[in-house]
């Protein structure tokens, strides 16, 4: 066992983001992850959805009301947390909710927000550049945000590149700094071919960290959900934010390895189940 947890009482996140009934994304995928870290797992779902956006003809069904019913009666039991972890959200009702959830919750809690809404240059189907610029309001104060490139560019208002310098990588981070958030990463960034991984800013200190590895072959939907659980988990339970950014890379590119691995393998998510043990070894447990 490691010692970051010994003789401590166990640690409690909430994940605030849908739940994919089918696809390895979102809170399927946060709950065992961060479960398997050694970290309670609190939820408090936006949506039920039947399937992930790759489907077509999901079904949807949107849970804003409950989400504040869910928090009252929380806060009516004096529940407490050490991290608030946000995901996919839908509307700006909710990004207010997660909002005045901060306010109600973040006393002493780490603030991650993962601004689950776009890749490869496009907002995902539903929203807007003025829902994205809404969406940057939850980086004020957050200890941790982990947007993608594209994600990055929509709540700055930035031009979106597919081929950049570190300069370009530094501007956007600084940026993300520039709207209140502590430690600023960058995820799916790539200086050299072959080569996949995360930067830092620390906006305290202005230190960059990085780290990267070997990119895979393939892609799949719900990596980005499975990174930032992973840094969760190893936060919460005592890991430095650079130590957890290695852990969460490493983590991801052994789950799409063991996906590619298996013949015939599926093609909406990958088998992250079976890099448990990896996670749990990097760990130390």
């Amino acid at each position: 066992m490691s010692t970051e947890r010994m003789g401590c009482k166990m640690k409690r996140l909430v994940s605030i983001q849908d739940i994919s009934d089918l696809g390895k994304c979102s809170l399927t995928a946060a709950l065992p992850v961060i479960s398997a870290l050694g970290v309670e797992c609190a939820v408090l779902p936006t949506a039920v959805l039947s399937t992930h956006t790759m489907f077509r003809g999901f079904t949807f069904h949107d849970l804003t009301d409950e989400m504040e019913k869910v928090a009252d009666h929380w806060k009516e039991q004096s529940i407490t947390f050490d991290a608030i972890y946000t995901g996919y959200l839908g509307s700006y009702r909710q990004i207010d909710i997660v909002k005045k959830f901060f306010a109600d919750f973040g006393e002493g809690a780490k603030i991650i927000v993962d601004p689950a809404m776009a890749d490869n240059g496009r907002l995902y189907t539903g929203f807007t550049p003025e829902f994205a610029l809404k969406m940057s309001e939850l980086c004020r104060g957050a200890d941790i945000v982990l947007p993608n490139i594209t994600e990055a560019c929509f709540m700055l208002g930035a031009e979106y590149k597919e081929k950049y310098d570190r300069a370009y990588i530094e501007m956007l981070l600084n940026g993300l700094k520039g709207l209140g958030a502590k430690n600023c990463v960058l995820t799916g960034v790539s200086f050299e071919e072959g080569k996949l991984g995360a930067v830092k800013l620390d906006a305290e200190t202005g230190e960059y960290f990085e780290y990267f590895t070997e990119k895979q072959p393939e892609n799949f939907h719900g990596t980005g959900d499975l990174f930032s659980s992973a840094v969760a988990g190893a936060v919460v339970r005592g890991m430095s934010v650079d130590n957890a950014l290695k852990l969460a890379c490493d983590f991801t590119c052994e789950s799409i390895r063991l996906t590619i691995e298996e013949e015939n393998h599926n093609t909406y998510g990958v088998n992250f189940e079976q890099a448990i043990p990896y996670l749990l070894k990097k760990c130390g447990e």
